[in-house]
């Protein structure tokens, strides 16, 4: 039998008696039996919301631009559905100044809200279940001062060739939460996220290797435990390799939930040594990890996935291998001026030098290796993500490319990245 935190938001019964249940409520709200509140309340109510909509969408869209990328057009319709049922709240309660009547119309407003909630969360599919929309982990977790080293450990490429399953190991991996140091790049960024496979607390200890995870913007590296679904996946793996898999080390790529450092040094922060640097200094000291580049990667969705990018352009000595979930050709803050112009105070040269295309358009990379990952109905990212597949492909990268049915959404993510995780893990140095 199903728990209720397990039953999915994305599928199944479920959203679709939400929606329904704020159909109801709207009915409620719009449709008493007093046709003055349906003529007149109703209409200003709804023309109310239409202006604070409209004009919340010219404020975020046109005169804050905190995302690169715009805000679905839906989103912003069912947000208004939600203002319109919250006007309603007083007036609905008016018509029949009773106990009932108040009752029955808070709960009538919470439907169409949940309704509203849960219509935006299919388009993003950023809580897949119950459990995830209330914060609820199925993770085990332990704490950074858990952390040992074994005298033995096994290496080898590829990895399972030379492991051996001991006897009562853990079927799922652990979770812990780090800060890591900005020693090199003074970025202060939001504690990682650190998954750790269950070979991981093996005696010997195999030298897992790393991949290093970003998150979208807006985004937090929580974020790929809850959507990304990334504990999950990774359990996955590790029960079909011998506890094998890579150490997930979610780091914080933008340093706080709506920033937009670009992932770059430069007036906005140091993001880029962070990564390069700090990220990995603080991994191979702190967990176990196998140090050799060549079992290092970096990935992430949207914001990550150009993050991820860039660094494997400007670092590829650190990061030889990528993994772009819906990348953006280029990092910016809307158009190439106004990025130039808050990063580098309008240098556009500086730009060029660090910019992944004029990179790949300059220089070779015959040891890296990335995926792109975007989805099917991504309109506005597939082209960006087939524009930088031709680029590295031309710059001599071994690149692939999966289109997943879907949109711009963790619903290609964490399926993409279930879907590339066989190749990087023969990649990165654990199966052949």
């Amino acid at each position: 039998m199903t728990r209720f935190t397990d039953l999915s938001l994305l599928t199944g019964w479920l959203p679709v008696a939400l929606t329904l249940l704020g159909v109801v409520g709207a009915v409620w709200l719009l449709f008493p039996r007093a046709r003055r509140y349906v003529t007149t309340t109703v209409p200003i109510a709804l023309l109310a919301a239409t202006v604070l909509t409209a004009a919340a969408y010219l404020f975020v869209e046109e005169v804050w631009q905190p995302f690169p990328d715009p805000i679905a057009e839906s989103v912003y319709v069912l947000i208004g559905i939600g203002v319109a049922a919250v006007l309603l709240v007083v007036p609905r309660i008016l018509l029949r100044r009773s106990v009932g009547t108040a009752v029955v119309t808070v709960l009538a407003v919470a439907a169409v809200l949940i309704a509203a909630g849960t219509r935006v969360n299919l388009i993003y599919a950023s809580y897949p279940t119950v459990g995830a929309a209330f914060g609820i982990e199925e993770i085990g977790r332990i704490d950074a001062g858990e952390l040992t080293r074994t005298e033995q450990v096994v290496t080898g490429r590829p990895l399972e060739s030379v492991w051996q399953v001991p006897a009562g190991l853990a079927d799922g991996g652990r979770v812990l939460t780090a800060s890591v140091p900005p020693t090199a790049s003074g970025f202060t960024a939001r504690d990682a996220e650190i998954y750790l496979p269950p070979a991981y607390f093996a005696d010997p200890r195999p030298l897992l290797p790393v991949l290093v995870l970003l998150a979208g913007q807006p985004g937090a590296p929580e974020d790929w435990f809850v959507g990304g679904q990334l504990a999950e996946t990774m359990d996955e793996f590790a029960r079909e390799h011998g506890g094998l898999a890579p150490v997930v080390v979610v780091a914080d790529g933008t340093g706080t939930e709506l920033a937009d450092p670009l992932c770059l040094d430069s007036r906005l922060g140091k993001v880029a040594t962070y990564l390069a640097v700090d990220v990995p200094a603080w991994t191979r000291s702190t967990v176990q990890v196998d140090p050799d580049p060549r079992a290092w990667a970096i990935g992430g969705l949207s914001y990550g996935g150009t993050c991820a990018l860039q660094m494997a352009t400007n670092h590829p000595e650190v990061y030889p291998t990528f993994l772009d979930l819906s990348g953006e050709d280029e990092p910016t803050l809307g158009d190439r001026q106004r990025t130039v112009d808050a990063a580098f105070g309008g240098d556009t040269e500086a730009f060029v030098r660090v910019n992944p295309l004029d990179l790949l358009h300059s220089r070779t990379y015959p040891d890296s290796a990335g995926a792109f990952v975007v989805g099917a109905d991504d309109e506005t990212y597939r082209p960006q993500v087939e524009r930088m597949y031709e680029a590295t492909k031309a710059a001599g990268m071994d690149v692939r490319l999966r289109v997943l049915p879907g949109g711009h959404s963790f619903a290609v993510w964490s399926a993409g990245l279930r879907d590339q995780l066989p190749w990087l893990a023969t990649r990165l140095g654990i199966t052949s």
